[in-house]
C-alpha cells in the first residue's frame, strides 16, 4: 500500500510540474502583450499631445476647445483658417513623416543586426537628397515631382547598396560598410552640384537637405497618405519573417524562412518609407537612428519592436518642429536641426561605448 501510494503521489506531482511551466509561460506571454499594449498607448498619447500642441500654440493661440470644434468640423472661421489651413496639415505630415522614419530604421537596425544600420548612415537618404538636388538644379523640377525624384533616388541607392553587398547573401557588416561608402560618394555629387548653382537655388537646396516642414501644406501631405497607406501592411506583412532572421541565415534557413526573399522584401519596403518620407519633407536626420533602440528600450526582450519604433519617430519629429517653430522668436528653424541635436550626441556615445567593449574600428 506504501509503495503503491508514494507512486500515485509522484505521479500527481509529475502531472503538476508541466501545468504550472505552462500557466507561467502564459502568465509571462500575457504580460508582455500588456506591456507592449501600454507603451503603444502611452507613445500614441506622447504623439497626440504634441499633435494638439501645434495646433493650438502660435502666433496666434488657439484654445484647445476651439481646436477641438475645428477638428470636428465647427470654430469660426478664423480659427479653422489657422488650424486646418495653417497648422493641422504640418502638424500630421509631421507624424506620418517620423512614423515612416521610425519604423524604416527599426526594420534597417533589426534586419542587419547593427545599431548603426540607419537610412541616414548608410547611404539611403544621401541617395535620395543628391536625386533631389540633382531634379531642381538640372532639370528644373520642383513641387511633387521633385518629391517623386527624391524618392527614385532613394530607392536607386538601395538598390545599389543591395548588389554591392551581394556575396552569395548580404552580411549586415558589409551592407553598413558598403552604404557608408556609397552614401560619402552621393554627398560628395550633391556638394558639386551646389557648387555649380545660382546663390538662391543653392540655399533652397540647402534647407531642403536639412530636413524642414516650413509651408507645407496639404499638397505635400495626401501623396505621402497614399504612398503610407500601400507601404505600411505591406513591411508589417513582410516583418513576420523578421524573427527568423535576426537569428542568422543558417538558422533562419533551418527554420524553413526564404531568407534572401524575405530580407529583400523588407529593405524595399524599409527603403520606400524612406523615400517617401525623404520627399515630402527632406532628409531629416537622425529620427531613423535614435527611434529603433529608444523604442527598444522601453520594450526589451520584444525584438524589433516595430510599431513602438513608428509611434515613437511620430511623437519625435512632431515634437522636434514644435521646438523648431518657437525656440527662437521670429524665426522658424528647420526641424532637421533639432533632430540632429538630438540624435549627434547619441551616436557619438554609441561609438565611444563600442570601443570600450572592443567592438570599435
Amino acid at each position: 500500500m506504501t509503495g503503491t501510494g508514494t507512486t500515485t503521489v509522484e505521479a500527481a506531482v509529475a502531472g503538476t510540474a508541466p501545468r504550472d511551466a505552462v500557466a507561467r509561460v502564459e502568465r509571462l506571454h500575457r504580460g508582455r502583450r500588456i506591456r507592449f499594449a501600454t507603451v503603444c498607448l502611452g507613445l500614441a498619447l506622447v504623439a497626440l499631445a504634441a499633435l494638439l500642441l501645434s495646433l493650438a500654440v502660435g502666433d496666434i493661440d488657439v484654445p484647445l476647445p476651439d481646436v477641438w470644434a475645428v477638428l470636428t468640423g465647427g470654430g469660426d472661421p478664423g480659427s479653422r483658417f489657422v488650424v486646418h489651413e495653417l497648422r493641422l496639415p504640418r502638424a500630421l505630415l509631421a507624424l506620418v513623416v517620423g512614423c515612416c522614419f521610425g519604423l524604416s530604421g527599426a526594420v534597417f537596425q533589426a534586419l542587419l543586426r547593427n545599431p548603426l544600420a540607419s537610412p541616414d548612415v548608410i547611404g539611403v537618404t544621401s541617395g535620395a537628397g543628391a536625386a533631389a538636388v540633382l531634379s531642381s538644379m538640372a532639370f528644373g523640377l520642383s513641387g511633387l515631382a521633385l518629391s517623386g525624384g527624391a524618392l527614385v533616388g532613394a530607392l536607386a541607392a538601395g538598390t545599389l547598396i543591395y548588389l554591392l553587398a551581394w556575396r552569395g547573401g548580404v552580411g549586415g557588416g558589409r551592407f553598413v560598410l558598403i552604404g557608408i561608402g556609397v552614401g560619402t560618394g552621393l554627398v560628395s555629387l550633391r556638394s558639386y552640384l551646389m557648387t555649380r548653382a545660382e546663390v538662391t537655388e543653392a540655399q533652397n537646396a540647402f534647407l531642403w537637405l536639412t530636413g524642414s516642414l516650413n509651408g507645407r501644406s496639404w499638397t505635400q501631405l495626401w501623396p505621402l497618405l497614399g504612398c503610407v497607406a500601400v507601404l505600411l501592411p505591406l513591411t508589417l506583412a513582410a516583418s513576420r519573417g523578421l524573427g527568423a532572421l535576426q537569428l542568422g541565415d543558417e538558422a533562419a534557413a533551418g527554420l524553413g524562412a526564404r531568407v534572401e526573399r524575405s530580407r529583400l522584401a523588407l529593405l524595399a519596403c524599409a527603403t520606400a518609407l524612406v523615400g517617401v518620407g525623404t520627399a515630402a519633407a527632406g532628409p531629416i536626420g537622425f529620427v531613423a537612428f535614435v527611434c529603433p533602440p529608444v523604442a527598444r528600450r522601453l520594450l526589451p526582450g520584444h525584438g524589433a519592436a516595430l510599431v513602438p519604433s513608428a509611434l515613437t519617430g511620430a511623437a519625435l519629429v512632431c515634437l522636434a518642429d514644435f521646438v523648431a517653430q518657437h525656440l527662437l522668436p521670429h524665426t522658424q528653424l528647420p526641424v532637421g536641426v533639432v533632430t540632429s541635436i538630438v540624435g549627434a550626441p547619441y551616436l557619438l556615445w554609441l561609438l565611444a561605448r563600442a570601443n570600450r567593449v572592443g567592438r570599435g574600428g
